[in-house]
């Protein structure tokens, strides 16, 4: 602290608090309370976090398995009456249709809801999000006990409507929890570990109800084996809302990555603006059209498996369920081979284009094989898609984290969520208005068609890795302009930089640069520097005092705004 108070006066000759105050009555005299006005958090001395220092936590690994946990908790809850349809159809004597509803509810409440629980996330953080989606589903689940008459059909609906909106607080969560709890090289790793929760709650959600719910003609009995699912899962949602209140934490106590720790140095970005940018990405959009369609087919598929099923296979309700969950465990393989290709290529365009394609063979496969009545042909050629259809989920939420860099992470899954919400329930009542007409082949063709586009569409995605850049390891591959990209990141910071201290016109920084002084705009293309330098950087202090004439010390390479901020972090770094 002594020698970063030294080097805060080294810059003008005066004490840095008293020349802040002098210009500015309005800033506070502390500098650990001080903000940037264009987006710089200043981190307190003092405070609980130490933004220098990158460690990892021990308790990573138990975060993202509660919340692994609780994700597929609230997915068996999505597909528990899907799995079973004709059963519930008679016990609560209503249509396919309305049966039906009960899966698209989740679709139905995401679309609105998706970007304003992003933002949500990004005001009030993870353990509040957590907290609000485990109660959500652990309420729903108990409210489902309440229905077990058939006239109480609308109470169940209830029931899973509080579900669903539990599934808001917990899709857009994977990415978040990953880049904020863990290191560069685990982050897809637990991407693809919390994806697969979900996964894996639908799996089960295709096999357990078929094995607990008999297709029985007594409404007593069936009610009677109705309630024990409704009792294991609301036993489970409540196990699992406890070890949410003890596990999860806001954050962890240090950053986990170089791109977190310029991550935690920032202010929380203007959701409208974010949501611009966002727009404004090409890339990133392609993404979420070719992902909606996959996942769209993804969900219309799973929620009319046991119908297609059973009009092929009558009374095999039970090996309905097991073709579910044959695709559900061999996505999940499916998405731990491409992980580990990722971990050493990071080529996720390359991959994300052949999971794709091999998602539409498999498709069109499974759909000429499903009528050949082997049932047998029918679990290979199911789980030969579902390695591929499964797996590209959770490639598809690490590459929008990477084209969206340094976007909230939470704000590009909310965007990616959205689109296969949209196109589940657009595909769910097409195809089943197809089947009920044509039959299950027309169906499955009908999606094999924007399959098709979604190849197309996924070759034109450029592979703009700009998490990757911030990341690197070498210094000097590192430039500013190119962690930006598309009118954000750092020279986007310089830009607010200059506007907050009024500077009028075009934004305009002076700046130190390698021991000469010299005068440019962000739009002059960009500067190299290491990533240490602009680490050193974001830690600035916001005192509008004077630097000397000349940089303090002939190798200090990074950027420093002149006459606008006193880089005190930076100094006290090279003048130990």
């Amino acid at each position: 602290m002594v020698n970063e108070d030294r080097n805060q006066q080294e810059c003008d000759g005066t004490p840095a608090q008293e020349s802040a105050v002098r210009a500015d009555p309005s800033v506070s005299a502390d500098p650990s309370s001080s903000a940037h006005p264009g987006g710089l958090a200043c981190p307190s001395s003092s405070g609980p976090e130490d933004l220098s220092v990158i460690k990892v936590s021990r308790r990573r690994w138990a975060v993202i398995l509660v919340f692994s946990c609780y994700s597929m908790c609230n997915a068996f809850q999505w597909i528990q009456y899907g799995s079973i349809n004709n059963i519930f159809m008679n016990f609560y004597e209503v249509s396919t249709v309305a049966i039906d509803w009960l899966s698209m509810c989740y679709m139905l409440t995401y679309i609105p809801l998706g970007l304003p629980v992003a933002w949500l996330l990004e005001k009030f953080g993870l353990r509040t999000i957590a907290l609000t989606g485990s109660a959500l589903n652990c309420l729903g689940a108990w409210v489902k006990l309440g229905s077990l008459k058939p006239h109480l059909f609308p109470v169940t609906v209830l029931g899973q409507v509080i579900c669903s909106v539990a599934q808001v607080f917990i899709l857009g969560m994977p990415s978040h929890i990953a880049s904020m709890w863990f290191k560069t090289d685990e982050i897809l790793r637990a991407s693809t570990i919390a994806a697969l929760g979900n996964q894996l709650g639908i799996g089960l959600g295709f096999l357990v109800p078929a094995v607990l719910v008999p297709n029985i003609d007594d409404q007593e009995k069936l009610a009677y084996h109705i309630s024990i699912m409704f009792y294991i899962i609301g036993g489970v949602a409540t196990l699992l809302f406890i070890l949410v209140i003890i596990v999860f934490k806001e954050k962890p106590k240090h950053p986990p990555s170089r791109a977190q720790s310029l991550r935690y140095a920032m202010a929380s970005p203007d959701a409208s603006s974010s949501i611009i940018r966002l727009f404004k990405n090409l890339n990133f959009m392609l993404l979420v059209i070719t992902y909606g369609l996959n996942a769209g087919a993804f969900y219309a598929l799973s929620t009319l498996l046991n119908r297609m099923v059973i009009l092929h296979y009558p009374g095999e309700e039970v090996n309905a369920g097991g073709i579910g969950l044959t695709i559900i465990i061999a996505g999940m393989l499916g998405a731990v081979v491409p992980v580990l290709w990722l971990d050493k290529t990071k080529a996720y365009k390359e991959t994300t284009l052949v999971v794709y394609i091999m998602t539409l063979v498999g498709m069109v496969v499974y759909t000429f094989t499903l009528n050949l009545g082997h049932l047998w042909v029918v679990f290979i050629t199911a789980g030969i898609m579902g390695f591929f259809m499964t797996g590209y989920i959770p490639l598809g939420f690490e590459f929008a984290v990477e084209l969206t860099y340094p976007e909230p992470e939470a704000m590009s899954s909310g965007f990616l969520n959205v689109s296969p919400q949209v196109f589940g329930i657009i595909f769910t009542i097409s195809q089943g208005q197809i089947i009920e007409n044509y039959g299950p082949m027309p169906g499955n063709i009908f999606l094999c068609v924007f399959l098709t586009l979604g190849v197309v569409l996924t070759a034109f995605i450029k592979a703009d890795l700009r998490r990757q850049k911030a990341n690197k390891e070498t210094p000097e591959n590192v430039s500013m302009g190119e962690l930006a990209g598309q009118s954000s990141g750092f020279w986007a910071l310089a830009e607010d930089v200059a506007a907050g201290v009024g500077v009028g016109g075009a934004p305009r920084v002076d700046w130190f640069c390698g021991g000469c002084e010299t005068n440019s705009t962000h739009k002059h293309g960009a500067q190299r520097v290491s990533s240490v330098d602009v680490s050193a950087l974001l830690f600035c202090c916001s005192f509008p005092v004077s630097f000397p004439t000349s940089c303090p010390s002939p190798g200090l390479p990074a950027l420093v705004p002149r006459a606008h901020h006193c880089c005190h972090s930076l100094l006290s770094s090279v003048h130990p």
